[in-house]
This record gives structure tokens, C-alpha cells and sequence, in this order.
């Protein structure tokens, strides 16, 4: 007779955690999962999915504006907040419900309570009960940070609060020119708002191709939003209704709203990590090895909490992995390499693989192929706006290393182009396949003269 409760223990209902469990469970396994907050996590709750809708709405203005180049009288149109929040929740709500009923036909069992490790083989349920697992695994993804306190950090927001505001602010001031600031930046301008981004660093979105991140600002700019860099809020004053922000470069400015998107960190405090001994690094996140074990042999983790490639997808594929290894007779590793990415900014962001510093560091040689041009949509709109496309080559090789595309429909494109890069395709490969015209895709396979290339000196 087993010693143990469960096989398998899963604390965090994100998408990772929800697959483990799933799959666990297919497998024969007695699972159990706590999630204190809502099932989904971060992603499906407040995160990509409720983020990517209101993408969509604050795209409806300015396909509005473009209609009438192209024939179209639209009435006088308005936007109401509330109905837009209103019938995301109600999305959202929909979804959770699907992820329960997922994990409820699989066998999961679910407790909606937290959950602590109290020893490598159990945990400690908040309503007292304590369960033994031969396996836990740790998927309690992050959370969002503040940075440095300053005066009056208590008045800023975070993403999380921001799916949920009561009224729509007219003038947004968001620190932090990431992912999430630069989306949620795009949303508020395009829902109607005066926004300014903060930023510490010389440019935003920092760790992609320096071309997109130039080519991001310029466009973001074009549209209205102002972005400030080489500076920081040092402190947010209530005035009345409104906000006074003091900048590190001196400059003040008033807001409706304030919002910090300055990072995320790992989920991990009071989860009784160290008193399983399980390995934490200074950032908080756990340490893990190839089959995300952690030192203790019973205890892995997936997902945001291990701080590596942050996205749903990785999670869920993690996920997937630990649960084949204990219990589908199959370990599995996950590859990380070549990781398609997307930023639904305005414009939005596509890209896989190195960008052209990485590149050049790595390579003997390196080709780039770049083109950046007016979409054909805009012809007749009259929006100024610019598509960048471009490609980095291991020039020994001919190997497409990296795939970088910013414009409307970027992230739908990398998708694809994401498998000729994981695949190996080589610059002969793109430039064999038949362009589908007219489409701002084609442009992936009729870049035919380089841009530059560069050849890395020998070291000493």
C-alpha cells in the first residue's frame, strides 16, 4: 500500500501547472492541484489573454480612421470602457470554467486553497489539511515587482490592476519599456489616451535586435506616444483627482494613472522552499537541472518560477515534459533554443532565434538582409506607419539564424517563419520558395541583397 496520498502534488493552476496535472493523470497518476487564486494563472486570468483582447479593441480606432481611404463613411463612433472590461470578464470566466472542467475529466483533483511544502514529500493545505505526494511540482509562475521604493509607490499600479480599472484614465504614465509596458502603452493610446513611457535604459525593449527597438520607438512615436528613456519616476504626488510624477531627469507631468511594468519575479515567498531545501537563487527563482529537477529529488518546477524563457508556451511545454518523465516511461528535456516571441505593441513585434549582436559575437561571418517599407494597407489610409523586415545569416553556413519582423500581423508570421529557423533552413531555402504576392510575408523570401555583413576578427 503506497505511503502517499498523491503521485503527483501540483501547487499553481497556471497553464503549466493545469498540463502537468492533465497529462499526469492520463497517464494513471493520482493528482492533486491547489491554486489559491483562480485557475488560469497569469496568462489566461490577467495576463496574455485578457491583454490580447484589449489589444484587439484599441485596434478598432484606428481601422476606423482608415476606412475612409478606402471608400468607407463611418458614423461617429465611441468607445465605452466598462462594456470592454465587462465582456472580458465574462471571457475570462468562461475560460477558467473550461480549465476546470479540463482537469476534472482528466481525474485532477482540485483544492482552490494555498498551498505550502512543508517537507520533500508533503504539503500543507491552508485549511489545515496536510497531503502526502510522492512528487510535487512547483508552478506558481510570477508576480509583478516596483522596483526601488520611492514616495508615493502605493499610487501606482500594476498590470494585474489594470484589467480591472473602474474608469478609463485619459492621461497614462507607464514606467518600464518592456513587453507589458509597451502593450498596455499601445492600448491606452489606442483606446483614446495622452500616454508617456518611462523608461531607465537608453532604448526601449531592451534584449531584442537593436533595428526593431529603434524601429518600435519611431513608430510608437509617429502615433502620439511619448517615450522618455535614460530616466525613472522617483515620485508620484496625489493631486486631487490626478497624480503630479517626478522624473529622475527633473521633469514633472500630471497622469490619471500611473502604472509600474518594471519586471516580474518569482512566485516563491512564504512557499516553504528552503525548509524542503530546495534551491533558490538570489533572484528567488528555483533552480532547476535539464529534466526540471530541483536538488530535491521528489520536488521539480516549471514555468515563470524557474525564470528562464518566460512565456505560457514554454510553461506548458515544461509542463508536458516533467509529466512524461514520471510517469509516461518517457524523460524529456525541453529545448529552448529558437523560441518564437511576439510584443502586441503598436506596432507589433515578431521574432525567433539571434538577433544581429548575437550573431556577430558568435559567427565567423554574419550576412543581414533588411528591408523596411510602407505596407500596402497604408497606400490608400494614408497612415504613416513602416514595416521592418529582417533576417540574420550565419554567413558560413548560409543558415537563417534569427527572423526579426515588426508591423501589423508580425507575430502571426514568426509563428511560421519559427519552424523554417528551427528546422535549420538555410538563406537558399527562403530565397527558393515562391512568393505569395501581394503580402507583407513575401518579403521573407525576395530579400535577395544584403544589407551588410561582417566578418568577426580572430581572437588573440
Amino acid at each position: 500500500m503506497s505511503d502517499y496520498d498523491v503521485d503527483l502534488f501540483v501547487i499553481g493552476g497556471g497553464s503549466g501547472g493545469v498540463r502537468a496535472a492533465r497529462i499526469a493523470s492520463q497517464h494513471g497518476a493520482k493528482v492533486m492541484l491547489a491554486e489559491e487564486y483562480r485557475v488560469g494563472g497569469t496568462c489566461v486570468i490577467r495576463g496574455c489573454v485578457p491583454k490580447k483582447l484589449l489589444v484587439y479593441a484599441s485596434r478598432f480606432r484606428a481601422e476606423f480612421e482608415d476606412a475612409a481611404g478606402y471608400g468607407w463613411t463611418v458614423p461617429q463612433w465611441s468607445f465605452d470602457w466598462p462594456t470592454l472590461i465587462a465582456n472580458k470578464d465574462k471571457e475570462i470566466a468562461r475560460l477558467e470554467a473550461a480549465y476546470m472542467m479540463t482537469l476534472e475529466k482528466a481525474g485532477v483533483t482540485v483544492v482552490k486553497t494555498r498551498a505550502v511544502v512543508s517537507d520533500p514529500h508533503s504539503v500543507e493545505l491552508a485549511d489545515g489539511r496536510r497531503v502526502r505526494a510522492a512528487n510535487i511540482l512547483i508552478a506558481t509562475g510570477g508576480a509583478p515587482t516596483y522596483g526601488d521604493p520611492i514616495p508615493g509607490i502605493e499610487h501606482a499600479i500594476s498590470s494585474n490592476e489594470a484589467f480591472y480599472l473602474q474608469k478609463f484614465p485619459q492621461h497614462v504614465l507607464i514606467q518600464g519599456g518592456g513587453y507589458i509596458g509597451l502593450e498596455f502603452a499601445g492600448i491606452f493610446a489606442g483606446l483614446g489616451a495622452h500616454v508617456t513611457v518611462v523608461y531607465r535604459g537608453d532604448n526601449i525593449l531592451r534584449g531584442f535586435d537593436d533595428d526593431v527597438r529603434s524601429h518600435v520607438r519611431m513608430n510608437m512615436e509617429r502615433h502620439g506616444i511619448k517615450i522618455v528613456t535614460g530616466c525613472k519616476v522617483t515620485a508620484i504626488e496625489p493631486m486631487d483627482s490626478r497624480f503630479s510624477v517626478r522624473l529622475s531627469n527633473s521633469f514633472e507631468q500630471t497622469a490619471d494613472c500611473v502604472m509600474f511594468a518594471t519586471g516580474r519575479a518569482p512566485n516563491v515567498a512564504g512557499l516553504g522552499l528552503d525548509a524542503a531545501g530546495v534551491e533558490t537563487a538570489k533572484s528567488g527563482h528555483v533552480v532547476v537541472d535539464e529534466y526540471l529537477r530541483t536538488r530535491i529529488p521528489s520536488i521539480y518546477a516549471i514555468g515563470d518560477v524557474t525564470n528562464r524563457i518566460n512565456l505560457t508556451p514554454v510553461a506548458i511545454r515544461e509542463g508536458a515534459a516533467v509529466a512524461e518523465t514520471l510517469f509516461g516511461g518517457k524523460p524529456t528535456r525541453v529545448d529552448h533554443a529558437n523560441v518564437p516571441t511576439a510584443v502586441f505593441s503598436d506596432p507589433e513585434v515578431g521574432v525567433v532565434g539571434l538577433t544581429e549582436a548575437q550573431a556577430r559575437a558568435r559567427f565567423a561571418r554574419t550576412d543581414i538582409y533588411r528591408a523596411m517599407f510602407r505596407p500596402m494597407k497604408a497606400t490608400l489610409s494614408g497612415r504613416d506607419t513602416t514595416v521592418l523586415i529582417k533576417l540574420v545569416v550565419d554567413g558560413t553556413s548560409d543558415r537563417v539564424a534569427g527572423c526579426h519582423i515588426v508591423g501589423e500581423g508580425a507575430a502571426e508570421m514568426i509563428q511560421i517563419a519559427a519552424i523554417a529557423v528551427k528546422m535549420g533552413a538555410t538563406k537558399a531555402d527562403f530565397d527558393a520558395t515562391m512568393a505569395l504576392h501581394p503580402t507583407t510575408a513575401e518579403e521573407l523570401v525576395t530579400l535577395r541583397t544584403k544589407s551588410a555583413s561582417y566578418v568577426r576578427e580572430a581572437a588573440e
